[in-house]
């Protein structure tokens, strides 16, 4: 059985484009063992993470578990979208309910809001149930031609062809398998109908503010618009934190891809692509905060990045569709 497995080697290190879509059509077909959500929440939690892998296209188990948490904690807790296992509940609810009920906390608290080391407790607990029910599960579906993982060194590695795959079709990879988790939760919990869902589980990885974004940038910057240069006087409502590159693209929140903004350029860009120039101008930024090592949060926030990833953001977002170019 392919889900206790505790080592998974790569099997192909060279697939075509069609070679992964035949795969991929497989995993979210009917042809594939879908016992729970579980194989959606990661590929999910690879999409978020797409742009955090190393030079050797390594992810840790928890950058995984932290985006795998985060996911079925906004479906279970506030939405109450209890039945994500066909039979006994899954493991990843009974974990998140407990907490909820231990620490009193309130439905309408996504994760990002809960104390921090209640996240840390959290993602550990779903951690171990990732390595008994998910990483194998995956990989055995996938015939392990798309990832090798290892339980004991708690490193999961994308086959580059894979990676490069996702890249390319992200926007219709996070669409197929929105969809597929919300026709599966669907079934399991009797919802109303499949348009209730596809918002919620298209959300999920939102956070609630960007404020403490906004507050790290202003702690280094001066308080002016990113775009028009605007000065920003702190009045609320006037500054806002942007995604560089739209986040329905991104589906994740990197302070590498955040900027200020005043409300006027915030509005008009919406969920375009800012015009080239500003790319350098934000290359630049990040450089600056590379070199700021006094300040361990931001130090942490910029492992694994480099230049050439948001480069490669803003082209490959081109290519999925967001080729409307805005400038102020």
């Amino acid at each position: 059985m392919s889900h206790k497995l505790k080592v998974g080697e790569l099997r192909e290190s060279y697939l075509t484009d069609e070679e992964i879509w035949r795969i991929f059509t497989i995993v979210l077909s009917s042809k594939s063992v879908k016992s729970s959500t579980y194989k959606y929440a990661l590929i999910k939690a690879l999409i978020e993470n797409l742009y955090q892998v190393n030079e050797r296209f390594e992810l840790t188990y928890d950058q995984l578990a932290f985006s795998f948490t985060k996911i079925y904690w906004n479906l279970i807790v506030q939405h109450d979208l209890i039945k994500q296992n066909r039979g006994k509940n899954a493991r990843v609810v009974t974990i998140i309910k407990e907490a909820q009920s231990k620490y009193g906390i309130p439905s309408q608290f996504i994760f990002d809001k809960i104390d921090e080391q209640l996240q840390v407790k959290l993602v550990s607990k779903v951690k171990a149930t990732m390595k008994e029910n998910v990483y194998g599960a995956l990989y055995g579906d996938t015939r392990g031609s798309f990832y090798a993982f290892d339980h004991k060194k708690e490193f999961f590695k994308l086959n580059p062809a894979v990676h490069s795959f996702m890249l390319n079709y992200q926007r219709l990879i996070v669409n197929l398998t929105n969809y597929h988790m919300a026709v599966m939760i669907e079934e399991l919990n009797e919802v109303p109908s499949i348009n209730y869902l596809l918002g919620k589980v298209e959300s999920i990885a939102k956070r609630s503010t960007l404020r403490p974004f906004e507050r790290l940038l202003l702690n280094h910057y001066e308080a002016s618009c990113f775009y028009c240069e605007k000065g920003l006087s702190g009045k609320k409502g006037e500054t806002h934190v942007d995604h560089f590159i739209p986040w329905s693209f991104v589906q994740s929140d990197h302070i590498w891809n955040l900027v200020l903004s005043c409300n006027k350029c915030n509005s008009s860009k919406s969920d375009k692509l800012p015009k080239k120039d500003f790319l350098e101008n934000i290359i630049n930024r990040n450089e600056d905060l590379s070199d700021k090592k006094d300040d361990v949060t931001i130090t942490k926030m910029m492992m694994n990045y480099k230049d050439k990833k948001i480069i490669m953001l803003y082209d490959y977002s081109i290519k999925n569709g967001f080729d409307t170019i805005w400038s102020p």
